[in-house]
């Protein structure tokens, strides 16, 4: 793989933030690239099309040859050569049609004040973790019971006799799946109590914590009286020791949870909007905020001198010419893969666009990477860390893609997600004198044609951070 292939890739895989850090760090290191700013004189010619701007642009059609691959500035047929000196050294206009002004004068995107999102709870941390690992579907039917079992601060509130008896499982398959939660961050989750919550803390420090450990492994009666010396005595060792293993106990923390608790608001930008305009979904990629590139006209007119150059120079001359030109257009790159696969989610989930998250439907990422012929794993790094506004809020890319289920009649599959929402739905409008049990919503999204088993109800409802019926109940 070339170092420019690798270029685009990395690109490519970054967030709006990170994509546009990595232009502040090219712009400090190669001389050759300069930010266009308002203050910036306009090159001699009309531009063609913006340099490394949030537009999907068509790049020149030409491919570009590897960096150092010229052996004359003036006489190679390769990448310097070929270029279009405008479009790189020109003010960054808009392509015909995609105006500022035009873009103003129809600007439906949402106030700042509406983009926002918020943090997964505790419960779908844990969940997203078990779902990277390779658990079968009894184990993971555990993990479920025991994770909607989690309080706020993190402690598991149900003994492992008694979720053994309501999932009719055995109890070691309980014991070693609660040691499962318990090695899942944040760190000391899943504890009964905070003794065992601080000792799986300080287990992980390893040796540091070795003398803290055994106070709470032995001492625990004293550590949580404050008694040092009691502790000094009992383990004959000096209480200054005693002090410093003290000190490093109370770093740890008693409430693992509460990191996920509270309803903080996150504000995020979209890299994409789209909008409904005519009965037609328009694609607008965001470039605010994004700083448009172009070759240093200085560095222009030094080429056209080449010839006077000392060949180093004009070596790193080209080097440097050939780096910004490749930056630019795996920015390019980058825009146009995004806007292809935003393309592809819409054209294939219209229904959500129509009638939002209920009528989702089941999507894999080879359904899109088929659709645009490009690689699942190009797809994969496109919708990692990208946002997009739609009409029903702002998802992550990877939001869309998901599994199904099967429906009665020959009907076509359902989203997992579609099915969520309908369960969420039914949990919201059920008052809480009798709240339906998993084994009544199973049945109802049964007389839906939705085939779906009682776990697999159990397991939705918890990654929507809704409790089970027993718990929903209310008594006054």
């Amino acid at each position: 793989m070339t170092p420019q292939l690798q270029q685009a890739i990395k690109l490519l895989q970054l967030s709006r933030l990170e994509l546009q850090q990595a232009i502040r760090e090219e712009l400090e290191k190669n001389p050759i690239l300069e930010e266009l700013n308002e203050g910036t004189p306009e090159g001699e010619e009309a531009p063609e099309e913006r340099a490394g701007s949030g537009e999907a642009v068509a790049a020149p059609e030409e491919s570009a040859p590897p960096v150092g691959d010229a052996s004359s500035l003036r006489t190679e047929k390769g990448l310097i050569d070929r270029l279009d000196w405008n479009y790189y050294f020109g003010d960054g206009a808009q392509p015909e049609g995609r105006g500022e002004q035009e873009r103003e004068e129809d600007d439906g995107r949402p106030y700042y004040e509406n983009l926002l999102t918020r943090k997964p709870n505790l419960a779908e941390h844990l969940e997203w973790q078990m779902g990277l690992s390779s658990a079968d579907d009894a184990a993971r039917h555990i993990a479920t019971y025991l994770i909607g079992n989690i309080d706020e601060n993190g402690y598991l509130r149900v003994s492992a006799e008694e979720a053994a008896l309501t999932l009719s499982e055995p109890q070691e398959a309980v014991e070693r799946m609660i040691e499962k939660i318990q090695s899942l961050d944040p760190v000391g989750v899943g504890a009964r109590d905070l003794r065992e919550c601080l000792m799986i803390q300080a287990r992980v420090r390893g040796e540091e914590f070795a003398l803290s450990l055994k106070i709470l492994t032995d001492h625990f009666d004293l550590f949580s009286r404050g008694d040092l010396a009691g502790i000094s005595r009992r383990l004959r060792i000096s209480r200054e020791a005693v002090k410093e293993a003290y000190q490093k106990l109370v770093t740890l923390s008693p409430k693992p949870g509460r990191e996920f608790s509270g309803d903080d608001v996150h504000y995020i930008t979209p890299d994409v909007y789209v909008f409904r305009v005519d009965n037609q979904w328009v694609i607008t990629l965001n470039e605010d905020g994004q700083p448009r590139l172009r070759l240093s006209s200085y560095y222009r007119r030094l080429l056209a001198e080449g010839d006077s150059l000392p060949k180093e120079d004009r070596e790193f001359l080209k080097q440097k010419i050939n780096s910004a030109l490749w930056f630019i257009k795996s920015i390019q790159q980058r825009q146009r893969t995004i806007y292809k696969v935003v393309e592809s989610i819409i054209k294939l989930q219209r229904d959500f666009l129509d009638r939002g998250p209920k009528a989702l439907r089941p999507l894999t990422l080879r359904d899109v990477a088929e659709d645009i012929s490009m690689h699942e794993s190009t797809v994969s790094r496109v919708t990692s860390g990208k946002y997009v506004y739609t009409p029903h809020g702002i998802f992550e890319l990877k939001y869309f893609f998901n599994s199904g289920l099967n429906r009665d009649g020959g009907e076509e599959d359902i989203a997992s997600k579609s099915v969520k929402e309908k369960i969420r739905e039914i949990i919201s409008a059920e008052g809480g004198e009798k709240p339906l049990s998993d084994q009544e919503l199973m049945r109802l999204l049964r007389n839906q044609g939705i085939r779906i088993a009682r776990r697999t109800v159990t397991k939705y409802r918890a990654q929507l951070g809704m409790l089970p019926s027993s718990r929903r109940k209310k008594l006054f």
